[in-house]
């Protein structure tokens, strides 16, 4: 097969090539130095709370307010970006562009890595500082155990909320789709329900969230029991089964304390208030520092296999149905 015979590329394989490109210039940016793009959007989401989240309104109020703040912020972005599009001349960059912005920081890896580092030199304020830039939770009083099972909830939920989902939302519906759901993701981060005053505001924003994650966590969960094949598969599947129609991350922390071998989950403090979370994997040891960079190694696997299943999709469209 000569160059002149090759399969031309369908609009597939294009995104497929777009969002590798956007990947490693987003992980080259990182790089050079943190920084958020959608920071603004951020503080707009903390002040809006502040004007509409009154403390005397009560709590069927809140969920309704809830709810149109959600409509009436993301609708008009939509809506105008969606008309954007048609003034853009070459649209591959503008794809580019919205995809940017939808991906979340890849400093994830890095900062985990100095918590494990800091762990095991017995830094623990260095530590917590650290874990408190990634994280709602209060960190000032955890022990090396909290700190490196936070770390590695964190990471688990960051990458698939921030990354993975976002990809699988870009590849299936398309780059708007992708930064409505980061939007709708950043909205849910500010008003989170594990926060007292924000337990029935950010309702509607949580219940989105996890409607619209749900099939790209379990596509990835599944991944994830995939390379456990060989090693208590049928056990991991079994006791995972329960929380599989969940609509939650359950799932995912599960399987990943089941194949870490590892406790995660269970009581945490948000804002001062002990908040009773699930437990998984209650049997196993706690975590400790070295299981934090065992953590970021499987979820790297998981990544790689779904790279490698997209590019085979991608090449294999692009010979039946080249466009």
């Amino acid at each position: 097969m000569t160059f002149d015979t090759l399969p031309e590329l369908n609009s597939f394989s294009y995104s497929v090539l777009i969002l590798f490109v956007v990947i490693a210039i987003k992980a080259f940016v990182t790089r050079l130095g943190s920084h958020e793009p959608l920071r603004f959007f951020q503080f707009y989401c903390h002040q809006l709370s502040q004007k509409v989240n009154k403390l005397e309104n009560s709590q069927q109020q809140k969920k309704v307010v809830g709810f149109i703040a959600v409509v009436v912020t993301l609708s008009p972005l939509a809506v105008i970006l969606w008309l954007f599009e048609d003034f853009v001349e070459v649209r591959e960059l503008w794809y580019g562009l919205l995809l940017y912005f939808a991906l979340g920081s890849f400093g994830i890896q890095s900062a985990t890595k100095k918590i494990a580092q800091d762990l095991v030199a017995n830094q623990s304020y260095e530590a917590k500082q650290t874990l408190s830039q990634w994280c709602l939770r209060d960190t000032d009083k955890l022990s090396p155990v909290g700190l490196s099972k936070a770390a590695i909830e964190m990471q688990l939920l960051k990458t698939l909320q921030q990354a993975y989902v976002v990809a699988c939302l870009y590849l299936s519906i398309g780059p708007l789709a992708a930064l409505c759901f980061r939007l709708l993701l950043e909205m849910h981060y500010s008003w989170n329900v594990k926060v007292a005053k924000y337990e029935a505001f950010g309702r509607a924003a949580k219940v989105l969230v996890e409607f619209i994650q749900w099939l790209p966590v379990r596509i990835f969960s599944m991944l994830l029991l995939l390379l456990s094949l060989g090693n208590n598969f049928l056990l991991f599947r079994r006791l995972s089964s329960p929380y599989f129609y969940q609509l939650n991350n359950n799932y995912a922390l599960q399987l990943f304390a089941l194949i870490l071998e590892i406790k995660l989950g269970g009581v945490a403090m948000y804002n001062q208030y002990k908040l009773r979370r699930t437990s998984f994997n209650d049997l196993a040891k706690q975590p400790q520092a070295t299981d934090i960079i065992h953590a970021n190694k499987e979820i790297k696997l998981v990544i790689y296999l779904s790279f490698i299943a997209v590019i085979a999709i991608a090449i294999i469209s692009s010979v039946i149905s080249p466009s």
